[in-house]
């Protein structure tokens, strides 16, 4: 499978473009929509550059989501997927208790654990965040509906 126009929008929306660099929550030289692989301080790109990075990056969380996945999921699933482990990683979704639900036929409890995933470290505390809980709660939504 593959991320749907829907499901890119929405990460769109949901990552911001930035292009210039910038340190994200973690600290994390990010820029375009969310992309951090080579990103340095100073680093400036186009709406095309920005384009050219998010494909490639799909491309690894979508091959991740067609890997890990066990059971059988709808095009919203997988965009939901896609939107959280841009988000927290695929090492983090990799060993999440999201992924042993779904993989267990357990759809409702997965669903329910995207809402853990809300916090961010603040001097060393992890803590719930605003943004985070609503981004959770819309990915949520989307990974529910038919």
């Amino acid at each position: 499978m593959k991320i749907s126009i829907n499901g890119k929008s929405k990460l769109k929306s949901f990552e911001g473009l930035r292009l210039i660099a910038y340190q994200c929550s973690a600290g994390v030289w990010t820029i375009g929509w969310g992309h951090t692989t080579g990103v340095k301080e100073g680093d400036k790109i186009t709406i095309g550059q920005a384009e050219i990075f998010l494909t490639g990056d799909l491309v690894q969380f979508e091959n991740a989501v067609n890997k890990l996945v066990k059971v059988p999921i709808n095009q919203n699933q997988f965009d939901a997927l896609i939107l959280l482990i841009f988000n927290i990683g695929i090492t983090a979704f990799t060993g999440s208790t999201l992924l042993r639900k779904l993989n267990a036929g357990d759809y409702s409890g997965a669903s329910n654990q995207f809402l853990v995933w809300n916090k961010i470290r603040v001097n060393g505390v992890k803590k719930p965040n605003l943004g985070l809980t609503q981004r959770r709660q819309a990915e949520k939504e989307l990974f529910d509906r038919a």
